[in-house]
């Protein structure tokens, strides 16, 4: 479903069941996956690869540079830069940066991701966080700058020192580089 109000240019491939809402602007060469749903006022592209399953809530851009894997949330008015120092008399679109939200990550409203900075899969980037460095997997930051205080499961419980997720039982275990995991079952 397309919304009468919403611009999808040519050259742009949108999966089945995918919704886009009121107002949005989806640029050319980029790519929304099936099962998307593009909240209102939301502009994606040039050349942007949204993985399937993503929630893109109001209030969002997505600029060159960004690329997001499967089940991606994107909360209101989320901020992504696509250059580090930008300038409006310096033109700097070679400069773009590469930025990607690894699969099942959330960013929280009014959160700001710097360019250059992947988020890890299945991490939480809280509310009005500013990301200036890359968030590992299952990271829970927050602040500004945004700094680890925790783990979350995959379905974004946050972790005790059991490592146990309470809503699945999942467990996951650190590493010596205290890098969290999954444990197979």
């Amino acid at each position: 479903m397309i919304h009468p109000t919403a611009v999808v240019e040519s050259g742009v491939e949108v999966g089945p069941d995918t919704l886009i809402w009121h107002f949005s602007h989806i640029l050319a060469g980029s790519r929304i996956g099936a099962g998307c749903s593009i909240g209102q006022n939301v502009m994606i592209g040039p050349n942007v690869a949204v993985g399937s399953g993503c929630k893109i809530q109001n209030n969002v851009s997505l600029y060159e540079g960004l690329h997001l894997e499967d089940d991606v949330f994107c909360g209101p008015s989320a901020v992504f830069t696509n250059v580090k120092n930008p300038r409006a008399h310096v033109s700097r679109r070679n400069e773009f940066k590469r930025t990607v939200l690894g699969q099942g990550c959330t960013i929280g409203a009014n959160a700001t991701i710097v360019c250059g900075n992947d988020v890890g899969p299945f991490a939480m980037v809280g509310a009005g966080a500013v990301v200036t460095k890359s968030v590992a997997a299952f990271s829970l930051v927050v602040g500004a700058p945004a700094r680890q205080i925790g783990w979350v499961s995959r379905s974004g419980e946050r972790l005790d020192e059991g490592l146990v997720c309470p809503r699945t039982g999942e467990r996951y275990w650190l590493d010596a580089a205290k890098i969290l995991h999954l444990m197979e079952a």
